[in-house]
């Protein structure tokens, strides 16, 4: 990101020869022209940078440009329709001008079109109404879809890695091009998580820290690749949707459970054809025999004494260190947990197998005369319990929710009552949404929203140099909701008026728009919340 200078920005032209968007939104210029600005440049009032933009350039966010003196939106709205697949013949990213005829015909009681927040602008300092504010009709309801991009500061990206991995101690600091950008938080079942961007390393920090914060969240939340280290722990490549590479190997399995879970799924398929089982994990390492589903199938002690801290009958704590081996821990000889055999309990010629949580490891053995493991070939019967530990975990993905507060001045955009938006979205009157994909809203106070964002649009997220993440939200109700919240319900248009006229700000040039499928897997964002 270019630092903020008051002067132009943007290394590309505009282009007003792309056939493929016709047309970008023109916005009008509210703000005072400042006497010392060029003849030739027009400042932008999207956000609080105020950009003075030369002809032809864009602004630092590349969102906005001047066009022959006018200020423009760059990049089309994007439009969801119902349809699982598009008749027009350019494709999902064929743009074309609002007033156009609609590839997907809007029907007055279910609208096949919705207009999302990807490429609507925002109306800061939002002291006007939101860019789109759309009626429509579901079962008989006159409905309304408040429509913005808001401008987020207080945001942050969560992600969910599944490796049993070690990637680095909690709390660690995570770097991207050596500036901290987040920390390890709390491991979950299976998956280890990382805290990533917020406003104290948006804003809070050096103005290095802030661009490489405010870069780092852009690339994530556009499902695009971050290379990313830990202090202390591993270096990492994520992307949304993909499988994580640690230390430059492709993570492939999320594993099956800890290693008493493991014990527990598999005991029966194992009785009858071994005489113990250690599952190793970093976690919770199992020991079969001493199990508590070992003692119901009637298995007899096997005299292995293990590391570790022994926690309740067969789950051990603290085998080893965390680590890139076997289970999550730093060994790579699984017998280096193993203390050695009670001579009074076992036998020579026991079977023993060690195994991982996620299978990828594991090896059997047979105790020798004085009672030391060999190395020998494992049985057909027990490797296929080994391949179905495999069969049984989940492809390793990557997971990167946003989450942000959508509050302050952005809800003005809606009413001139902000806080009566935040109630009537508790009492679940209103239905959020990101892109048109479904939005979690935390309890408690004000409105913080997370969603996932592979199931947003591409190229949903924006940035703006304060430094601050520009991310789309819409605000669905029914229209008596609407107007008990007091919306600006002057600022009403029906779907057909926007296809028509594009947004209410244009000075008569035609607004490009983008139509997508839905995603199958979202419910259809214009409705009640249930």
């Amino acid at each position: 990101m270019t630092e903020h200078t008051k002067v132009d920005f943007g290394a590309d032209s505009v282009d007003r020869d792309t056939a493929s968007t016709p047309g970008p939104t023109v916005l009008e210029k509210s703000a005072p022209r400042s006497e010392r600005m060029a003849s030739n440049k027009i400042e932008c009032n999207a956000c609080p940078v105020l950009c003075q933009i030369s002809d032809g350039r864009t602004g630092a966010c590349d969102r906005y440009a001047n066009a022959d003196g006018r200020l423009i939106r760059v990049d089309p709205v994007v439009f969801l329709s119902r349809a699982a697949a598009l008749p027009d013949a350019g494709g999902d990213d064929a743009a074309i001008a609002f007033g156009a005829a609609s590839a997907t015909p809007d029907n007055a009681e279910e609208p096949a079109l919705f207009v999302t927040g990807v490429g609507a602008s925002s109306t800061y300092p939002d002291y006007k109404p939101a860019p789109f504010i759309v009626a429509s009709k579901l079962d008989d309801v006159d409905m309304v879809t408040v429509v913005t991009e808001g401008i987020f500061s207080y945001c942050s990206f969560k992600v969910k890695i599944d490796t049993d991995r070690f990637l680095g101690p909690e709390q660690a600091n995570v770097r991207c091009n050596g500036e901290i950008v987040g920390h390890v938080t709390t491991a979950e079942y299976g998956s280890q998580m990382l805290s990533l961007g917020g406003v104290h390393h948006l804003t809070g920090g050096s103005k290095k820290e802030g661009r490489v914060t405010c870069d780092m969240m852009l690339a994530l939340g556009n499902k695009e690749a971050v290379e990313l280290s830990i202090d202390g722990g591993a270096g990492l490549v994520i992307r949304a949707g993909a499988a994580p590479i640690v230390d430059g190997v492709e993570e492939q399995r999320m594993r099956v459970g800890c290693g008493s879970a493991t014990i527990g799924i598999f005991a029966k398929q194992w009785f009858g054809h071994v005489d113990e089982v250690v599952v190793v994990d970093d976690h919770i390492t199992g020991v079969l025999t001493e199990h508590q589903a070992g003692r119901c199938l009637g298995m007899t002690r096997s005299g292995l004494k293990i590391r570790g801290r022994k926690s309740t009958p067969g789950r051990y704590f603290q085998v080893a260190n965390p680590g890139t081996g076997w289970g999550g821990t730093d060994i790579q000889d699984p017998l280096a947990i193993v203390e050695g055999f009670d001579p009074a309990v076992a036998k020579p010629g026991m079977r023993v197998l060690m195994v991982s949580t996620t299978g990828e490891h594991a090896q059997w053995y047979e105790l020798d005369e004085q009672l030391v493991p060999r190395i020998a070939e494992m049985p057909d019967a027990v490797r296929r319990t080994v391949e179905r530990i495999g069969e049984n975990c989940e492809p390793s993905l990557a997971t990167v929710l946003f989450l942000g507060g959508a509050g302050g001045s952005l809800r003005a955009g809606a009413t001139e009552n902000p806080v009566l938006l935040t109630r009537a979205i508790k009492r679940k009157l209103v239905n959020v949404t990101c892109g048109g994909a479904p939005a979690y809203v935390w309890p408690g106070g004000g409105i913080t929203v997370m969603v996932d964002v592979t199931r947003m649009p591409d190229r949903s997220f924006g940035t703006v140099p304060t430094p601050a993440i520009v991310a789309p939200i819409e605000f669905t109700m029914a229209y008596d909701t609407y107007c008990d919240l007091g919306g600006h319900v002057d600022a009403v248009r029906s779907l057909q008026s926007v296809l028509a006229n594009g947004p209410t700000h244009a000075d008569g040039a035609p607004l490009a728009r983008r139509t997508l499928a839905r995603d199958p897997d979202n419910p259809w964002p214009a409705v009640l919340p249930a």
